[in-house]
C-alpha cells in the first residue's frame, strides 16, 4: 500500500494526471498478466530498479529531458528505462547518438505507433511520425526539394519581411508609450503569421477557430495515452475521453483543411491572375498531385503535409525566439556586443531595417543563435527513434521495436564535451566549423540522419532575421526596474519546451 501511495501522490503533481487514475492504478497492479517476464537477453543497457506494471514511469518527472539527464547520470550515457509495457533506451551521449544516427541510421529510422499521431495526422501518412518506408522517402522528397529548399525558403522573403516588420511596428508603438511587451505572445503571433502565409496563401487572426484547433494540436500530441503505454488497456482512452478530444480536433482540422483545398482549386479555375500569384504550399502541392508521375500525392497526404508544417515550426520558432531574447537580457554584455555588430553592418549602409543578407555579415550574432539552440533545443528529446530489428549500440543488446529517445538537451550540456556547459557563452562558436546540421553529434538540435528536421532553413530564417531587427531598432530592458538575475528561466512542459512564464520587455526605441 506505500508504494501505491506513493505513485498516487506522484500522480497528482503530473500536468498529464488522467481522471480516473485510482481504477486504472488498481488495474495495473491487480492484473498480473499485465507484468510480462524479463528479457532472456543479459546484456541489456543498465536500468533502474522499476515498479510492477508501471515500470519507471514515475522517474520522469513534468521535465522529461531534465529527469532523463540526472538519471543517465547513474545509470549512463545509454540506459534502457520501462514505461509500462514498453522498453525505451535512452541516450545521453554525442558518441552513442553518433551509433544510431549515422552509423545505423537506417536500422534506428523507424517511428513507434503513438495513438494522437495516428488520429491527427491521418494515420501517420505524413512526414514526421510515418513509419520508415516508400511511402515515408517519397514524402520527405517532396519536403526536401519542393516545399522547405533552400530556393523556395527564399521565394517566401517578402512574407518573413512583412510580417517582422508588422512586429517591429507594434514593439515601436509600445515603446512610444513606454509600455512593456509580451514578446512570448508576440512571437507565437509572428511565426503563425509567416507559416499560414507561406502554407495557406493568408493568415488568420488568433482568435479563429483554425488557430484554437492548432493549438489543441500541440497539446493532445502530448497527452498521456495508456494505449501507447499499456496496450491491452487501451479502450481506456474511451473512457478518460482522450479519443474523443482526439477525434473532434482531427474532424475540424481535417474540415478546415478540405476547405483550404477547395478554396485554392476554385482560384486555379476561376482567377485569371492564377498563374501569377506567388505560390504558397498548397498551391505546389496541388500542382505536384497534378503533374508529378512518379508520386501518387493523394488529398490526405496533402493535408498531412500541411499540418506536419505547423507542428514542426510553429512552437519550436516561438521558443527559439521567447529563448534568445530572455538569454540576452540576463547576459547584457553579450547583448551590447551583438548590437554593435548588427549596428555596424547594416548602419553602414543607412538602412532602416535589417535584411537576409546583411546576416550573413554577423559572426557574432549567428553565434548567439547556436548557443541559444545548444541550451534550450526546442524539442529537447527530439522525436523517438523505433529500431527496426536486433541491433548493437554502445555494446549492448538492443532488441527490435525498441524506442530510442536521444536527449539532446543533455547532449548539448554534457561538460565533457562542453567546457562551463550550463553557461550562455556564444564566443564558444567563434573560429568554430561545429554547425546544427547535423554532422556535429553533440550538437544536434535538429537531429541528424534520415529523420532530420527537413525545415531548418525555414525555421532560422525567421528566427535570425527577427531577433538581428530586435537588436537592431531596440535596447530591451526588463519592466518595473527588475534585475537580471531576477528573469525566471523555468521551462513549461511541453513537446516543445517553451519558458514557464511569459517573456516581459520593455523596448526603447535606438532609431527614429
Amino acid at each position: 500500500m506505500a508504494l501505491l501511495s506513493f505513485v498516487l501522490q506522484w500522480l497528482e503533481k503530473q500536468q498529464w494526471m488522467l481522471p480516473l487514475s485510482l481504477l486504472l492504478l488498481f488495474t495495473l497492479f491487480f492484473l498480473p498478466r499485465l507484468i510480462g517476464p524479463n528479457s532472456s537477453k543479459s546484456n541489456l543497457p543498465p536500468s533502474p530498479p522499476k515498479f510492477p506494471a508501471i515500470g519507471n514511469i514515475h522517474q520522469l518527472g513534468t521535465l522529461i529531458h531534465r529527469s532523463l539527464r540526472d538519471l543517465s547520470h547513474k545509470y549512463g550515457p545509454i540506459m534502457l528505462l520501462h514505461l509500462g509495457a514498453v522498453p525505451v533506451v535512452v541516450v545521453s551521449s554525442g558518441d552513442i547518438a553518433r551509433e544510431i544516427l549515422k552509423e545505423q541510421d537506417v536500422n534506428f529510422a523507424n517511428r513507434p505507433f503513438t495513438t494522437a499521431a495516428n488520429e491527427l495526422l491521418y494515420g501517420c501518412t505524413d512526414v514526421g511520425f510515418s513509419p520508415y518506408g516508400e511511402h515515408w522517402r517519397k514524402l520527405r522528397k517532396i519536403c526536401v526539394i519542393d516545399l522547405l529548399s533552400t530556393k523556395r525558403v527564399q521565394s517566401f522573403k517578402f512574407v518573413r519581411e512583412e510580417e517582422i516588420l508588422c512586429l517591429l511596428e507594434k514593439i515601436k508603438a509600445a515603446g512610444m508609450k513606454k509600455s512593456p511587451v509580451n514578446l512570448s505572445k508576440q512571437f507565437f503571433a509572428l511565426s503563425n503569421n509567416i507559416i499560414t502565409r507561406c502554407a495557406l496563401g493568408k493568415k488568420y487572426d488568433e482568435k479563429d477557430k483554425f488557430m484554437e484547433l492548432t493549438k489543441q494540436v500541440s497539446e493532445l500530441l502530448q497527452a498521456f495515452s495508456f494505449g501507447d503505454f499499456f496496450p491491452s488497456l487501451k479502450r481506456v482512452d474511451l473512457l478518460t475521453g482522450l479519443l474523443k478530444r482526439l477525434k473532434r480536433t482531427s474532424h475540424g482540422l481535417d474540415a478546415f483543411f478540405e476547405q483550404v483545398i477547395e478554396e485554392h482549386i476554385r482560384e486555379r479555375k476561376h482567377n485569371n491572375d492564377y498563374l501569377n500569384k506567388k505560390s504558397d504550399c498548397v498551391d505546389l502541392l496541388l500542382k505536384l498531385q497534378n503533374n508529378n508521375q512518379d508520386i501518387n500525392l493523394t488529398r490526405v497526404n496533402i493535408k498531412a503535409l500541411i499540418q506536419d508544417l505547423f507542428l514542426a515550426g510553429n512552437d519550436t520558432t516561438t521558443t527559439t525566439l521567447e529563448w534568445t531574447m530572455a538569454e540576452l537580457v540576463r547576459h547584457p554584455d553579450i547583448m551590447k556586443k551583438a548590437q554593435e555588430e548588427v549596428r555596424r553592418v547594416v548602419g553602414h549602409n543607412n538602412k532602416t531595417k535589417v535584411e537576409q543578407e546583411d546576416i550573413q555579415q554577423m559572426d557574432y550574432f549567428k553565434c548567439i543563435i547556436k548557443e541559444t539552440l545548444r541550451l534550450h533545443p526546442a524539442l529537447p528529446t527530439l522525436l523517438p527513434h523505433q529500431s527496426l530489428k536486433d541491433s548493437t549500440v554502445g555494446g549492448y543488446h538492443i532488441p527490435a521495436n525498441t524506442r530510442v529517445m536521444i536527449n539532446a538537451w543533455a547532449i548539448q550540456r554534457d561538460p565533457k564535451v562542453w567546457s562551463n556547459a550550463e553557461e550562455f557563452i556564444p564566443e564558444r562558436f567563434m573560429d568554430n566549423t561545429t554547425d546544427f546540421k547535423g554532422q556535429d553529434y553533440d550538437f544536434i538540435p535538429f537531429g541528424s540522419g534520415r529523420r532530420m528536421c527537413p525545415g531548418i532553413t525555414f525555421a532560422i530564417s525567421i528566427v535570425e532575421l527577427a531577433i538581428a531587427n530586435l537588436l537592431y531598432l531596440f535596447n530591451w530592458e526588463l519592466p518595473n526596474g527588475g534585475i537580471k538575475e531576477e528573469l525566471d528561466m523555468t521551462e513549461a512542459f511541453g513537446l516543445s519546451v517553451a519558458k514557464k512564464i511569459p517573456l516581459e520587455l520593455f523596448p526603447i526605441p535606438h532609431l527614429s
